[in-house]
């Protein structure tokens, strides 16, 4: 029982950068606006739609990419930025699969 909840403990430290850079409501806006853009957005047309400096929106993008929100791809002379959501999101969906699990063993 102790180690599964220093297990559950880790789990949750693991997530916490993740959740950290979901709690920003620029980057909440980055994240929408690259989800409806599948191709992929440079910073210009990012700032074309965000109410934000294009150096405010690079350092949101570099906090996206470093938690794997956002990967970037070079394209002539420009970074353009894509939305992979997929590897966070298995961090946050295991780490509620395991609080659950917690939950029904105390039902």
């Amino acid at each position: 029982m102790r180690a599964q909840n220093e297990q559950i403990l880790q789990q949750f430290k693991a997530c916490i950068p993740l959740l950290d850079v979901l709690a920003d409501e620029n980057r909440q806006a980055i994240i929408m606006l690259l989800a409806r853009h599948k191709s992929g957005l440079n910073v210009n047309t990012i700032a074309e739609h965000i109410d934000l400096s294009r150096p405010a929106i690079s350092h949101h993008l570099k906090m996206l990419k470093q938690s794997g929100y956002v990967r970037s791809e070079k394209k002539s002379v420009e970074n353009y930025y894509m939305l992979t959501v997929r590897k966070p999101l298995e961090q946050l969906k295991a780490l509620i699969t395991a609080i659950e699990a917690e939950c029904d063993k105390g039902e």
